[in-house]
Parts: C-alpha cells; sequence; structure tokens
C-alpha cells in the first residue's frame, strides 16, 4: 500500500511539475512577443540614404540596417502625401477604400493657418480626424498585449476629436498633433497624450521672411530660426524612454519622425560638417516657402544624417536594455521627395532612377512621388543584407504584424502579409496591382500592375486617359505606350472602376469618378 501511495504522489509531484513548467513556458512565449519599432521618415526620396544609392548625405546607421537585414526595391507609400500615406499605413486599406485620402487642414473650423490663434485654441489645431473604433495597428496590438506609443507627426484627427491617438489604438503619444505646427522644428507646444506642453519657444511662425535689408550671406541674419527647444531631439528622448519604460513586456513604437521634411532646421554641428564637405553655397531667401537659410544643401543633409543618428541611437538602446534581438525595425517613408522650402532634391537626387523634381515627387503618383525606401531588421528570422523585389505597399504593413504577432487580419484591408518573404519561408501571396487615388494636384489615380504603371492626371478637368509605362523599359515614365497596348489600358481602366469606394469626406471626392456632393 505504501508503493501505491509513493507512486500516487510521485504522479502528483509529475504532474505538479509539468503543469508548473508549462505555465512557465506560456510566460516565456507571452514576453518573448517581437517588439516592433516601426520608423516612419517625413518626405525622405527613395535614394535619399546611401544603402538606396545616395552619394552625398551619410547615414551609416540606416545602411546597418539594410546590412543586418532586408531591403525592399519596389516597395511604396500609401498616398503622395503625409495623412493619407499615414492613414492606408495605420489602417491596411488603399486610397479607394481609406477614410483619409488627402490633406485636410479643415479650414471650415476657422483661421487654420494663423500661428497664433492656433497657439491659443486647439481648435483650430489638426486634420480630419480617424473614426471612432477604427482598426488601427495600434489597437490591434493593444488587444494582443502589446504596449503601443507612438511618437512624432500624427496628422489624423486633431486636439479635442476621436482622432487623437490616445482614442485610435495608441496608450502613449509626444509630439506633433498638427501637421501645420510641424512647418517649424521650434514650436510653442507638443503634445504629450492629451496634454498641451509648453516650449521655451518664441512664437516665429513658418514663413516668417528675414528682416527687411538682411545681409543673406550673414549667419546671424538667421538666428530667429535656430530657437531654445528642438523637437526632434524632444521626440527622440520620448521614444528611448518609451523602450526603457516598456523593456520587461512587449511594445509597439510607432515613430513617425517630422524629419526631413521643411523647414531646414538642423543642429549646428552637423550643419557645419556638410558645409565643409560640399563648401560654400548660395542662400536660401524663404521665397518658396517655410524659413530661410544660410546654407541649404547643407542643412538638408544635416536634418537627414541627425535623424541617421537618431536611428543608431535607438539601436544602441536595445543593445543596452539586451532587446536587441527580440526586435523589428521597420524603416520607411510617407512619400517622395519635396521641393519646395529651399530643398533641393534634383541637386541629391532624392528618388534616383526616379524623376524628384515638382510634378514627379511629392504630390504626385509617379514612382518619385510613392516609391520609398524600406527596410526591414528581425535578427536571427531575417537574412542579413538581403533584398526582394517584391511589389508591396504600406497597407501590406498591417497584415505583416498581424502575421508576426500570430492574431488575425481584419477582413477588410486591402494588404497581404509578406512575412514570407520576410522569413524566407513558406508560399508569398502576391498582389494582382497596387492601387492609388489623390484628390488634389489635379486629381489622380494610379495602378502598379506588374511590369506597367497606369496613370490619370487632370482628372478635375475631366481628363480621364489612362497614360501607360512599362517600367521595365521606362522606369522615368516618360513615354507613353498606352495607344499601342489598349487591352492593357482597358483593364486598368476596369480595375481604376473596381477599387473606388465614394469618399466620405466631401473634400476627398472625384466628382468625375462618380461621387455625388
Amino acid at each position: 500500500m505504501q508503493k501505491i501511495n509513493s507512486f500516487f504522489y510521485s504522479i502528483l509531484l509529475t504532474a505538479l511539475a509539468f503543469f508548473l513548467f508549462g505555465c512557465e513556458q506560456t510566460d516565456n512565449v507571452e514576453t518573448s512577443k517581437p517588439n516592433i519599432i516601426y520608423i516612419l521618415a517625413d518626405d525622405l526620396g527613395y535614394a535619399e540614404v546611401g544603402c538606396y544609392g545616395q552619394e552625398k548625405i551619410e547615414t551609416p546607421n540606416i545602411d546597418a540596417l539594410a546590412t543586418h537585414g532586408m531591403r525592399f526595391t519596389q516597395h511604396y507609400a500609401g498616398a503622395p502625401v503625409c495623412a493619407p500615406s499615414r492613414c492606408v499605413l495605420l489602417t491596411g486599406k488603399h486610397l479607394g477604400h481609406a477614410q483619409i485620402r488627402g490633406n485636410d487642414e479643415w479650414a471650415a473650423r476657422g483661421d487654420v493657418w494663423n500661428f497664433e490663434a492656433m497657439a491659443k485654441d486647439p481648435n483650430l489645431e489638426g486634420q480630419r480626424p480617424l473614426k471612432p473604433g477604427t482598426k488601427t495597428i495600434g489597437r490591434l496590438l493593444q488587444n494582443a498585449g502589446y504596449k503601443t506609443g507612438v511618437v512624432g507627426k500624427w496628422g489624423l484627427g486633431a486636439p479635442l476629436t476621436e482622432g487623437i491617438p490616445n482614442k485610435q489604438g495608441f496608450d502613449f503619444f509626444f509630439g506633433y498633433n498638427c501637421q501645420r505646427q510641424a512647418h517649424t522644428y521650434f514650436p510653442v507646444h507638443l503634445w504629450k497624450d492629451t496634454t498641451k506642453v509648453l516650449l521655451n519657444n518664441k512664437m516665429v511662425p513658418p514663413r516668417t521672411k528675414l528682416p527687411e535689408g538682411a545681409d543673406l550671406y550673414d549667419p546671424d541674419s538667421y538666428k530667429d530660426y535656430w530657437l531654445s527647444e528642438y523637437s526632434p531631439e524632444l521626440m527622440q528622448n520620448e521614444v528611448l524612454n518609451f523602450i526603457e519604460e516598456n523593456k520587461d513586456q512587449p511594445f509597439f513604437m510607432y515613430y513617425a519622425t517630422p524629419i526631413p521634411h521643411n523647414p531646414l532646421q538642423a543642429p549646428k554641428r552637423w550643419v557645419d560638417y556638410y558645409v565643409e564637405k560640399f563648401g560654400d553655397e548660395e542662400p536660401y531667401d524663404g521665397s518658396k516657402g517655410y524659413f530661410p537659410h544660410r546654407y541649404p544643401h547643407a542643412c538638408y543633409a544635416a536634418m537627414v544624417s541627425y535623424f541617421d543618428e537618431q536611428v543608431g541611437e535607438i539601436v544602441a538602446k536595445l543593445k543596452e536594455l539586451g532587446l536587441y534581438e527580440n526586435t523589428i525595425i521597420m524603416f520607411s517613408s510617407d512619400n517622395g521627395p519635396t521641393y519646395t522650402g529651399g530643398a533641393d532634391s534634383p541637386w541629391f537626387d532624392s528618388a534616383k532612377p526616379f524623376k524628384s523634381e515638382g510634378g514627379w515627387g511629392k504630390g504626385n503618383v509617379t514612382e518619385g512621388g510613392i516609391r520609398v525606401p524600406m527596410i526591414v531588421q528581425w535578427p536571427g528570422n531575417i537574412e542579413a543584407g538581403s533584398e526582394t523585389d517584391l511589389i508591396s505597399a504600406f497597407y501590406d504593413v498591417l497584415p505583416t504584424i498581424c502575421d508576426v504577432v500570430q492574431i488575425d487580419t481584419p477582413d477588410e484591408v486591402d494588404g497581404v502579409s509578406f512575412l514570407p518573404t520576410l522569413l524566407g519561408k513558406g508560399e508569398q501571396e502576391k498582389h494582382r496591382f497596387l492601387y492609388w487615388e489623390f484628390p488634389a494636384s489635379g486629381g489622380q489615380q494610379a495602378i502598379r500592375m506588374g511590369q506597367w504603371k497606369g496613370i490619370r492626371k487632370n482628372i478635375f478637368k475631366d481628363s480621364m486617359q489612362v497614360q501607360l509605362y512599362n517600367l521595365e523599359s521606362d522606369i522615368q515614365e516618360l513615354n507613353d505606350v498606352s495607344a499601342k497596348y489598349p487591352e492593357v489600358v482597358k483593364e486598368i481602366e476596369a480595375i481604376f472602376k473596381q477599387e473606388h469606394i465614394p469618399a466620405e469626406i466631401e473634400r476627398f471626392k472625384i466628382k468625375q469618378l462618380g461621387d455625388s456632393f
């Protein structure tokens, strides 16, 4: 009897040990969920970092992400401008289905471009809001047990609306709620969650010109454009702090830096570095918007290199905390390079091999306006130094992250997961086409379908003609071959009609596509 009791006692102990060990394993699985950091540059061209061919601006830390991860050569932004591109990224829906399809400053509220008025009245800040309950990446990851944060530029809902980050799936927010406020890197305030944080900067509204009679060649003439508290530095501190505070649980950080979007404002040490590298240059007088600068080329390069330095600091922090091996870092840009405010994209060849000057870069559905750099690093999971020509877009990021975290992707998204490509395992689903529409810049639509790129321009002028380009032989979209391939044009026209759902917000409606006003 004693032996039998001992036997059952032994079994009981074994079962208890297995139960405890199993629980411990479950906990480890939970805590081993990968952290995810998505870094989104603002107006960074396809070729403005070294690993994509930049020859003048130095970006060793971003290049290192590619060295240790995967570089995408055919990745596309959600839109050719800020707010809609971010909406596509966060919701997984392309511009024919997205809530936000263009930049809408919501002018019906009042004098929304009056920076003094905005400083006093938050009702004048911000852009059109996302709807309550929108299924964003942040909300999906919150439900999966992640701590979620966004730092940088939001642009998807004014401060007193349901569109703010804290009501759209993010536990933490710090930065610019309003895109217009980001037209200076020395704002008088930023937002921390729902609290307005006043900064020690005097009010210098964007487009403030040099004093009359100022010497354009005297650096002292530009003193009002470099003040006390530099927003990119404040935001970087919050990113590093978020990582530190959440090191013991899985986290998602969406770092939407405003760099290198104009204005030209960068730390002096970096500007001096590039002045020495580039030599003397002609000043920018502010006539094309934003602020003037004594050394525009040097300052633009300085902004990108300063941002690159911040990427290096993030990687260093992950290594310091022992999180590096279990963190996915994604890096991209919200659209192509700009051509205003003293930026000189042709000088940097910012969208190489595509055209980047006015009419070809930001604000256009041409390749220079929407094809963007994309790097993903995940040590031990993604082959170091690998490259893919998979045709992908912002709306693929949400389903990919869902696959990484092993949660269901919402049925209504337009994207497909590119996790099989990242891991080099399984069969990769591919898009038959990618779709864009843009209710600005004359009204535009675009389709990428294999080698073909179909574009409609000047839709507002009732121009529904499809221009067709073979990207394999005409990467700069210079030779319209629509007359030679009517069957391809017909297929693209059918997709244009199929993928457009009438916009709910009047600003985004296109009557030529059948939207009623």
